[in-house]
């Protein structure tokens, strides 16, 4: 099998954990997980980030309604990201509390209500729809991902770090016409 490299590798991350959903009864059942150093450099390349040290998971999954799974828990994560003024690098922790409902597809819980236009309704501080899987498993290590990448700062600084409002001009910028000269020039007449 060819092992696959570069950006198409970093589009899939090995970092998984698959649970049956057969398998789980009346009783949660607990998942811890953590990212090995590999699991973390696929990470890192996926976050677009330099690095993660750290990806950890404590877990509570459990039957909701009838065929419906509750996700519960906590999720962190430690990464290194490049300063967007300074390319510095800047260390953060993210912690992240997760409660996701998942149903079936095609489950009658996963419809939404839709008004005589057929537009959606949704409540603005109503609770979130459920989320649909196929198959018979859900991969809880993805539903991790998802939360962490949600709360990584796009725009990272370094302490201190600000962007410098007084730079130089660029002469460029100043030998070159004003793309509005033409229409200046036409309005008043001149050329």
């Amino acid at each position: 099998m060819k092992e696959e490299t570069g950006p198409a590798r970093a589009q899939r991350s090995n970092f998984s954990f698959r649970v049956n959903v057969g398998h789980l009864g009346a009783n949660p059942v607990k998942v811890t997980l953590q990212a090995s150093d590999e699991e973390r450099r696929d990470l890192a390349l996926r976050w677009g980030v330099r690095s993660v040290e750290q990806v950890s998971a404590e877990l509570e999954l459990g039957r909701w309604k009838r065929d419906g799974v509750r996700i519960k828990g906590l999720v962190e994560a430690a990464i290194t990201q490049d300063c967007v003024v300074t390319l510095e690098p800047v260390s953060s922790t993210i912690s992240e509390r997760i409660d996701a409902l998942f149903v079936p597809e095609g489950s009658k819980l996963a419809r939404f209500e839709t008004d005589e236009d057929g537009e959606m309704v949704v409540a603005s501080d109503g609770p979130d729809a459920p989320e649909t899987f196929s198959g018979d498993a859900i991969d809880v290590a993805a539903v991790c991902e998802e939360f962490i990448v949600l709360a990584i700062d796009p725009y990272p600084r370094a302490d201190g770090a600000v962007f410098e409002e007084n730079q130089p001009p660029n002469e460029d910028a100043e030998t070159r016409p004003s793309p509005f000269a033409d229409l200046k020039a036409w309005r008043t007449g001149g050329d």
